[in-house]
This record gives C-alpha cells, structure tokens and sequence, in this order.
C-alpha cells in the first residue's frame, strides 16, 4: 500500500450506486490492531491515506523471530469492500505481481466492527505519486510492467472476474520499482459473457460509454481499456491530462505500441476481448504488409484508404462503374482494400492507419481482406488504350459476321 496520501483522489470520483456509510474515526498514532486470526499486534504508527473505504494506515509488527515488519493496515466499516479484497486476495496470492494480504481480521470497537486488513508496503507510493517524482518512463519498461501486471489481470479474467478500477491509484509501486495490482474493493465475478451491472467506477478513467451512461454493463474489454490509459501515463509521465484514441500519435514509443494502445483506448467492439489477447499482441509484432493482386473489381465490396492521385469521388465512381460495391470502412463483409499514399496523420506509422489497422483485426478473426495499390486500381477500372482499342475491334468483327448482318438482295 502507498505510503502518500494521493488515494483521497479516487473516493471523490468513484461511482456507487450504493449509499456511502460514515467512515471509521481515525485513530490515534501509537494505537494498535489486534489479529485473532494471526496474534499479531499491529501498532499503527500514522495515517498515509483516506477515501470511501476508510482509512490506510503505515504500521509496524513484531515477527516471532523478533524482527519488526513494516505493513500497511486498512481499516474500514465497509463488509462488502473487505469481503471481496479478502477473497481475491486469496485467489491471487500466487500472482507476484498481486498485492499481498499477509493478515485479515476483525475488531470490535465501542461496539462497532472494524474489519481490517494488514498488507504489503509498497515503498514507492501508488503510480500516480511515483511518476510525479520520477516523471515519463521508456518503452521497454512500460512494456514489461504493463505484462506484469496483465499477468495478474488474466488470472482474474480466467476466473470469469473483473478488477474494474485499474486507476493510477490503484497500482503501486513496490521493492525495485515493480508494479502491483491492488485494491480489489469492486471486483466482481460475472455469471455470463455480458459482464456485470456498472454500478461503480472511477469516472475519469471509464470508458465514456460507461461514464456517460449509454452503456450500463463492465466487461472485460472494459478493463483493457483502463490498462490501455495505464500504458499512455508511463508513457507521458502524467496521470492528469486527458487521453483520447487519437492522441496515441503523439506518444514516445513505436508503432507496434501505438497501435495496441489504439485499439485498447478505441471503439468500444474492436478492443481486445480479454487480458489474454493483450498479453499477445504485445508479445507479437505484425507483419509488414505486402500489397496483393485480383484479376477484377466486378461484384467485390471495395474500401479506399490513404491519399489518391486523382479525386475520390472520381475513384468511387470509376469503381461503381466496374461493378463493385463501395464501402466508407473496411468490415466483415469487405473483399478489397485500395491503398493510397499514407496520411501523415496517421495512428501508428506509415502501416498504421486506422483503416489497415481493422484489416489486421479482421485476419486475426478468420476474415481476409487484400490489399491492393491504387496503381492495379487504375488498371482495373481503366484498361489501357491498347485493350480498348482491340476490343472494340472484336466486337466489330463479331457485328460483321453475325446472322442477319448481310440482306440478299432481290
């Protein structure tokens, strides 16, 4: 647990639906925590932190071989909150890079309960203090912090669970700056593929569909989502300025980077299914795309990307009149993207507009999309004077000769 006091943020901005009961009074320093569980005495030495759950205090035991242990105890009147942290705290606690629980109990005080929990002391502070000191991170560390802790996400997701609070403040910063996940208060088991009701978030780290209310379901994409805000903090060496899926251009790492995150911060239906499939994506760079061939454009469902040596309108127009179907995006049902000069503005690179990136998606997902250059385009649509001439002259043979061309005269 963080030793700063940077989590009073996340109570101010945490949706619940439920009503919020009064917190526990803060205790006195040098007061102390009995475990009945362990027998353990915790003295707590200060308060570092305080918000909706209650209250975090920096504490000190002694071990049965006489050495003293620093912990962090949380104290709250919440049994809700305290439930599910105890419980995944056991389900991940073969997870390194899960937040340990060492102790759980339960006091009664001035005939109140006060359920408790005794944690790991994250040395460093939760992410959000951490990157105020230490500022922006490089990519390579960005990409094997974000797999650790995706490793603890996927054994959630594999349990049919969602964390549904993976905010800068809950993820903290341990012994030898490794990442941690925390905080479990509002995880949830889902009973089936729709996730569970949105009944609590942080709102300025939900996606905006959930925020704004057009959505009332957390899914697992839904989690992605927050790893994918997560990733641009590390990047940036912030957490307060706002980060949309077209600002991932500007952020200091590759393509193959900038494309992931892109489409863990996108449309809400083309992200990542679970952790699963972020861990191989990350794992994974994609292969350079080549530029195939087709012999016609008749019937074919046909996309345009990317700049053209002539207008698009008169592209579009040229491919109706050879018989294809025009389509303003690339989907399930396209047969041919047209590829143009690469718009500088673009996601991820010269290979990284939003459109090549969804054809990537559809191969992953069985469905074959060629790429063809706007040159075969041309060719297609236009045959050269050469063809068009020879063709004409068939077809004025063929007239010649066919029945009824020549009348007898009498």
């Amino acid at each position: 647990m963080s030793s700063q006091h940077a989590r009073g943020t996340l109570s101010r901005h945490t949706r619940r639906i439920t009503p919020e009961r009064p917190r526990p009074p803060t205790l006195e320093s040098g007061a102390t925590s009995y475990s009945s569980e362990s027998g353990h005495t915790y003295r707590l030495d200060r308060l570092i932190g305080r918000g909706g759950f209650g209250e975090v205090y920096l504490a000190t035991t002694t071990l049965a071989s006489g050495d003293e242990s620093t912990v962090c105890i949380k104290v709250s009147n919440r049994l809700s909150g305290w439930l599910r942290e105890a419980y995944f705290a056991e389900l991940l606690a073969s997870q390194e890079r899960a937040l340990r629980i060492v102790d759980r109990f339960v006091e009664t005080v001035n005939g109140e309960m006060r359920y408790c929990l005794a944690m790991e002391y994250a040395e460093h502070g939760d992410l959000g203090t951490w990157l105020g000191r230490v500022g922006a991170q490089s990519e390579r560390f960005v990409r094997r912090e974000i797999a650790a802790i995706l490793s603890v996400l996927d054994a959630l997701h594999r349990g049919q669970a969602l964390h549904r609070d993976l905010t800068p403040f809950n993820v903290f910063v341990c012994e030898g700056e490794k990442l941690k996940l925390g905080d479990f208060g509002i995880a949830a088991h889902q009973v089936g593929r729709r996730g569970v009701t949105a009944d609590a978030f942080n709102a300025f780290h939900a996606p905006n569909e959930i925020a704004w209310g057009r959505v009332r379901r957390w899914q697992k994409r839904d989690d992605i989502y927050q790893i994918g805000l997560l990733a641009s903090m590390l990047l940036r060496g912030e957490i307060a300025g706002p980060m949309r899926s077209k600002d991932v251009r500007n952020l200091p790492c590759s393509d193959h980077l900038k494309e992931v995150i892109h489409r863990c911060l996108g449309s809400r239906g083309k992200r990542y299914g679970a952790a699963s499939e972020l861990i191989e994506a990350l794992r994974q760079r994609p292969k350079q795309p080549r530029l195939g061939r087709v012999d016609h454009l008749d019937g074919k469902r046909i996309s345009f990307t990317g700049f053209l040596v002539r207008p698009r309108d008169t592209a579009i127009a040229a491919a109706k009149t050879a018989g294809a179907i025009v389509q303003s995006a690339p989907g399930r049902t396209t047969d041919i993207l047209i590829r143009g000069r690469p718009n500088k503005q673009q996601i991820a690179g010269k290979d990284g507009g939003s459109k090549l990136i969804e054809v990537r998606r559809l191969a992953a997902k069985g469905h074959k999309v060629t790429v063809i250059g706007e040159r075969l385009f041309w060719k297609l649509v236009d045959p050269p004077r050469r063809a068009r001439v020879k063709q004409r002259r068939t077809t004025s043979r063929a007239g010649r000769h066919s029945p009824g061309s020549h009348q007898r005269t009498s």
